[in-house]
C-alpha cells in the first residue's frame, strides 16, 4: 500500500505510513474508528480526524475502496486486490470474502442476455447463520 501511495505521488508522513500499514495488514474490513483504535497503539499522537483525512485521501486516489454494508459504518479494504464478493453476517457483522466462478459466469451471462457487456459489479450477500435444526 505504501508503494501505491508513492506511485500516486502522495507524501508519506509518519502518521499516514502507520495508517497505510494498518490497512495493508488488515484481514478484516475496519471502519475509521477501528483504524484509529489500531493506529494509536502504534502512535498515540494520531487523531481520529487524521485517520478520516487519510482514509478520504486514499479513497480518492483509488488506493482503498469504501464498503457500506448497511450497518451505518463505512468500512475499507485495499482496492487493487483480486476481485471478490462479500457475505455479511447480520448477527455478528462479520464480513466473509469469497469468490465463485459460477456466480461470475452467471452475472456475465445475464448481462449478455439483456444486451450488455459487464464491466464491473459488486455482490454483497446479507445472511444469518443457519440453525442446526434447519439443515
Amino acid at each position: 500500500m505504501e508503494r501505491a501511495c508513492r506511485e500516486k505521488g502522495l507524501r508519506m508522513t509518519g502518521q499516514r505510513r502507520v495508517i497505510a500499514r494498518i490497512l495493508d495488514a488488515a484481514d478484516d474490513h475496519p471502519d475509521v474508528v477501528e483504524l484509529h483504535r489500531r493506529a494509536v497503539v502504534v502512535d498515540d499522537r494520531i487523531s481520529l480526524s487524521t485517520v478520516y483525512r487519510t482514509v478520504k485521501l486514499l479513497e480518492i486516489q483509488g488506493i482503498i475502496e469504501r464498503l457500506d454494508f448497511r450497518d451505518g459504518r463505512s468500512r475499507y479494504e485495499q482496492a487493487a486486490r483480486e476481485h471478490h464478493d462479500h457475505l455479511i453476517n447480520l448477527e455478528t457483522g462479520d464480513v466473509i470474502e469469497f469468490r465463485s466462478e459460477e456466480i461470475e459466469k452467471l452475472q456475465t451471462e445475464i448481462a449478455r442476455k439483456l444486451g450488455y457487456r459487464l464491466v464491473y459489479h459488486r455482490l454483497e450477500l446479507y445472511a444469518v447463520p443457519i440453525d442446526k435444526d434447519e439443515t
